[in-house]
């Protein structure tokens, strides 16, 4: 069985090193193949120019096709994995697009795992597991008030006059803030036009604990069904949502006023204007650390009183292993597809995984990556 590993840009390579490093079948294909060579030339030679119809004629059935190239390749890609009975692997969300392909891969009996980076990821491994553990408790009950919180962020170690940095191209962050959102607050379903204008404060149970800014991200609400969340539940709070240095806001608030003028074919092409100077002005330095911070929280309350409520928190950052995002995102994703591989996920389209036994193993691996992973008992 061969892995067809697709785009080794800054967030892929530790993934893909760890897969080589452990003597697995795998193939490298980039746009770029000298930029593929700098990343793991030393390991392999296997090493393709990417080309979709050159990967539709090595592929053969039971191989797995990764994914780490832009989100527009991932259907074509979960396509020709089902035409050849092969499984696909990515990062990214799952698209209507990629669900529509579930009763299609069923039927061929592979596998298409999404959704198996860091967020989303290793918050969707945090969610279960605490919702695992709620349900165990003794203090479960079906008549509590639930509230729930996930907020991760990617921010600079050595924080900067713009309380950010680019770890690549700055146009998906971009992108995003003209993004809406929909999460449940004080049991209302709240609906987001801009994410500056739903900012609050978070105050993250750190071993010194540090206040950040935080606001939803894109529709939380599907993602209750996901956590396992019955629909009777009175649910207080529920948000999946984007962590930033404090000051975030304020440093940011021209780019939101420019941001929110833009439109149509010139607004996509100022937003191209505005990603380059951002790279060129606020990118990281060789060498620089990175932080990724991620909290994932679950409280419940019965008639006003916490009766169960417990946090995980992580905090990483850039050492002599590479960037922290890179690890967090690339690593869990050489998870999937050595679970995919060993059939521990089965057929169909998939996010990260909720079986208590596979979240195990893989927050054990996550709590090698990070400085700090501990679960919080409030």
């Amino acid at each position: 069985m061969t892995i067809h590993w697709c785009g080794t840009g800054l967030s892929a390579v530790p993934g893909l090193r760890r897969l080589l490093e452990a003597g697995r079948d795998i193939t490298v294909w980039n746009r770029t193949t000298d930029k593929a060579r700098a990343a793991v030339g030393d390991l392999t030679q296997r090493i393709e120019a990417f080309d979709i119809e050159a990967l539709e004629a090595q592929l053969a059935a039971g191989d797995v096709i990764v994914s780490m190239l832009p989100g527009d390749w991932h259907v074509p890609l979960a396509e020709l994995a089902i035409a050849k009975g092969a499984h696909f692997v990515s990062s990214s969300y799952i698209a209507p697009q990629m669900r529509a392909l579930d009763a299609a891969a069923r039927a061929a009996g592979v596998a298409l795992v999404n959704e198996v980076g860091l967020d989303p990821g290793i918050d969707h491994l945090m969610a279960h597991a605490l919702m695992d553990d709620y349900r165990g408790s003794e203090t479960f009950d079906a008549a509590n008030h639930l509230s729930f919180i996930s907020y991760c962020g990617g921010v600079p170690k050595q924080a900067n006059a713009f309380r950010y940095k680019f770890s690549w191209s700055p146009l998906g962050v971009l992108k995003a803030l003209r993004s809406p959102s929909r999460s449940i607050r004080s049991y209302s379903e709240l609906q987001v036009a801009r994410p500056w204008d739903a900012i609050s404060s978070y105050e993250a149970p750190l071993p010194v604990p540090e206040t950040f800014e935080v606001y939803p991200n894109r529709d939380s609400i599907p993602f209750m069904a996901q956590y396992g969340f019955d629909a009777g539940w009175p649910v207080r709070e529920f948000v999946r949502g984007t962590l930033r240095l404090n000051g975030w806001a304020d440093a940011w608030k021209d780019v939101f006023a420019e941001v929110e003028t833009l439109s149509g074919t010139e607004g996509d092409a100022r937003l191209e204007e505005m990603s380059d100077q951002f790279w060129a002005d606020h990118a990281y330095d060789e060498g620089e650390p990175d932080r990724v911070v991620l909290c994932v929280s679950l409280k419940a309350e019965r008639d006003g009183t916490v009766v169960w409520h417990k946090t995980y928190v992580m905090d990483a950052w850039g050492d002599v292993r590479g960037t922290a995002m890179a690890r967090l995102v690339s690593i869990p994703v050489s998870l999937a597809i050595e679970a995919v591989l060993d059939r521990d996920i089965g057929a169909g389209v998939h996010a990260a995984p909720s079986d208590p036994g596979l979240v195990g193993r893989w927050m054990a691996e996550v709590g090698r990556l990070a400085q700090h992973l501990e679960i919080v008992e409030h």
